[in-house]
């Protein structure tokens, strides 16, 4: 018996010995192999420290292969340039390495790694980043489609980043929304200050406001409202903090006494604090220069009166004065074909004392027109930055049950610390005794109007689900743990994807080097996690665009696909919510499910009906 396994034991040790043999063999044939290998070794304390110093050195080798590739895309010569192109190599290392090989020479605490790929494979290498640069080109178009201009120029911008990282960037084509095979190196710059050319900015209205002048914009592009806009302006001594436009209403503040017929204006494109949405596109970003766009720079400019009357299908009405209910007019914007309510004379009132004590931020001398729900989310919305009661906009009155809905007041929302300002359209809900009960963030326009115009569903349905919506967003905004809480199922099933970074190995094929990793919580885990996020945040800001909702078949659950942008204090996202919503009591609706994703599935769709 004792012979055997010596025996046995002796067969192994050859086995061990001629595997390590047959090891240091290929090894020593691929470093003698220039013409078809890259390789390259690392030692450390850990095998992932190892494994980084190989990669390290593999980089810095297709580094020298590629650079004479890059002349195309950026404009640095010699030295400069070696920098540059190494500088960018280095953010493929961690995300897109996927076709290296890797063997173990020695174990942890000593460890050593050796790396190597074949030279016909690195081309691979920068595949997955060219189709990030082609989809990034691709939701800019649709972006711009659809009138959303500053989520055209962050993506025109970002693929152009991504495109001036990649070697071969001079070769990448795509066929556009017209059919047509485009070359990106060109393309996207043309986009972009084609997009600056088609801009136009008009001082529709001035408002003394005692201490400062507020300057009302009219925003459009081709003459249509801008979704969305983000800019800063010239005081005369700095530029401003970031302003967010919406539904073509900007605004600009200057001291008093500072008229000025032409405000200069600077439009965001480069989006650089959002771009940690993408680790790979922030690492880019940290290495490039920003590409300087002169026709960023417009002008606001003021019109006489006449010429601001012969703008056709104004951006944005202006025509109500907080001090005068006889100017206060209510009958331009469109809400869907849901019907308008006639007789506005009590709802009107509460509201025009409500914005009077806004405007002079005497908020308790209004405390008697509000239920203490609704006087304590007032004042929550007061807090909510530095707000301040926009003198545009109209007001349509609309009954729901026994409700009066009031849409929509616009107002800004500074937050100095974290250079934002946001414009929002408020809603204010008056119950059956002319109180207010509810106030909320409005939708977008666009949002209301494709709810509003489903005529298959009852009227009270889709005044239901839009309400909801608004209050689920402004709900995250004035950190509203109880309401949330509240509208969330006991046995609600709660997903939440996340991008998770993981290091190259050659045996996890993963896209980009990433893991949507997906979260299943149960709705106390779920409070609990918010509930430290609210903590941690000055404030949250939650944007939805792109919305498709669907009935299921049988009872009046509801399937709502919306895209949703979230900035925060300290983080930023984008990514698509799922809400399954159970609408069989429209007063307290209740969500079944939720889920949220960064990205779409493969095949371009994202969780809904059918899959719950």
């Amino acid at each position: 018996m004792r012979a055997f396994y010596f025996y046995s034991l002796l067969i192994s040790l050859f086995l061990l010995l001629g595997k390590v043999d047959v090891c240091s063999q290929n090894i020593a044939q691929i470093k003698s192999d220039h013409q078809h290998y890259i390789w390259g070794e690392g030692s450390g304390t850990t095998l992932r420290e190892a494994d980084q110093y190989a990669l390290a050195d593999i980089i810095s080798q297709i580094s020298t292969t590629v650079a004479s590739q890059f002349e195309q895309t950026v404009h640095e010569t010699g030295s400069a340039l070696t920098k540059t192109v190494n500088d960018v190599i280095k953010t493929y290392s961690n995300s897109t390495l996927t076709n290296t090989q890797r063997i173990i020479l020695e174990q942890e605490p000593n460890a050593k790694v050796f790396r190597y790929i074949r030279r016909d494979e690195v081309a691979k290498v920068f595949d997955l980043r060219k189709q990030k640069i082609i989809d990034f080109a691709q939701i800019g178009e649709e972006y711009l489609n659809n009138v959303q201009v500053d989520e055209a120029l962050r993506y025109f911008y970002w693929a152009q980043t991504l495109l001036r990282s990649h070697p071969y960037g001079g070769e990448i084509k795509m066929n556009n929304r017209a059919g047509e095979e485009v070359s990106l190196l060109t393309w996207l710059p043309l986009q972009i200050n084609t997009l600056f050319s088609n801009l136009s900015v008009v001082i529709s209205k001035v408002e003394d406001q005692k201490t400062y002048n507020e300057y009302l914009l009219d925003i459009r592009y081709n003459n249509k409202a801008v979704k969305s806009l983000e800019y800063t302006y010239w005081t005369g001594q700095d530029w401003t903090n970031i302003y967010s436009a919406k539904d073509g209403l900007g605004v600009a503040e200057l001291p008093v006494g500072n008229h000025i017929d032409r405000l200069p204006l600077r439009i965001e494109y480069v989006f650089e604090h959002q771009a940690n949405i993408d680790r790979e596109l922030q690492e880019v970003m940290k290495q490039l220069p920003i590409v300087p766009y002169k026709n960023a720079n417009i002008h606001a400019v003021k019109l006489d009166e006449k010429a601001l009357a012969a703008l056709q299908q104004p951006a944005y009405q202006v025509d109500y004065n907080v001090q005068s209910k006889t100017e206060f007019t209510h009958n331009q914007r469109q809400y869907g074909n849901i019907q308008e309510l006639q007789d506005i004379s009590h709802p009107e009132a509460s509201l025009m004392q409500v914005l009077s004590a806004i405007k002079s931020k005497s908020y308790a001398t209004v405390k008697n027109l509000f239920t203490a729900n609704g006087y304590d989310n007032f004042i929550k919305l007061m807090q909510y930055g530095n707000a301040k009661l926009l003198q545009s906009g109209t007001v349509k009155y609309y009954q729901y049950n026994d409700e009066v809905i009031c849409r929509a007041v616009p107002m800004s929302f500074s937050f100095q610390h974290n250079n934002r300002t946001f414009i929002e359209d408020v809603v204010f809900t008056i119950n059956k005794d002319n109180k207010i009960d509810n106030i909320a963030f409005a939708l977008s326009k666009q949002a209301v109007d494709d709810i509003a115009a489903n005529d298959y569903w009852p009227q009270a349905t889709r005044m239901a689900i839009i309400s909801f919506m608004e209050n689920y967003k402004t709900a995250y905004a004035l950190k509203r743990l109880d309401y949330i809480e509240s509208i969330f199922s006991d046995n609600a099933l709660i997903i939440t994807g996340s991008v998770v970074k993981v290091d190259p190995n050659p045996e996890l094929k993963s896209m980009n080097n990433q893991i949507v990793r997906y979260n299943r919580m149960s709705k106390t885990q779920y409070m609990r996690n918010l509930r430290h996020c609210f903590s941690s945040n000055e404030f949250i800001n939650i944007r939805f665009a792109n919305n498709t909702i669907r009935k299921a078949s049988g009872g009046d659950i509801y399937g709502i696909q919306i895209k949703q942008d979230y900035f925060s204090t300290n983080y930023g996202d984008t990514g698509y919510l799922f809400l399954l919503i159970d609408m069989t009591d429209s007063i307290a609706p209740k969500i079944q499910v939720r889920t949220w994703q960064p990205e779409k599935n493969p095949d371009g769709s994202i969780y809904g009906l059918s899959d719950f």
